[in-house]
């Protein structure tokens, strides 16, 4: 088993989460395809890349919808890595990505909390 192909992010609306993630992340659309019933199998991932993606999956229930946004229980749960820490912050900064913190420089790399459209936490970190 080579790499995860695909990580699974429950979402209100295909959308609206589509245009945060090409807009203000610059993710690539890789797939959006109507599976006839209402939903929709679309994938995202980083522009450029052939790693993994995020399947974006609208809540089909109650108790999938109550997930949106904690997916992780208020941890960070996703790390996007940049070779332009600096660049990319700015550029999403200016795109209203919403950091939580100052950037900050760690032994292990440039690293800021940012959150999603529903408040999913993620890393935008450059390795050292």
């Amino acid at each position: 088993m080579p790499h995860i192909a695909l990580v699974t992010l429950v979402l209100r609306d295909y959308d609206e989460a589509l245009s945060f993630y090409t807009g203000a992340l610059g993710f690539e659309l890789v797939e959006d395809t109507d599976r006839g019933d209402g939903s929709r199998w679309v994938v995202v991932r980083p522009r450029g890349t052939e790693g993994t993606g995020l399947l974006l999956a609208r809540a089909k229930d109650e108790a999938q919808a109550a997930s949106v946004g904690a997916q992780t229980g208020g941890r960070v749960g996703f790390f996007l890595h940049t070779e332009d820490f600096a660049g990319d912050h700015a550029r999403m900064s200016a795109a209203g990505v919403r950091f939580l913190e100052e950037p900050r420089h760690e032994p292990y790399g440039s690293v800021a909390v940012f959150e999603d459209l529903y408040g999913n936490r993620w890393d935008l970190l450059q390795p050292a």
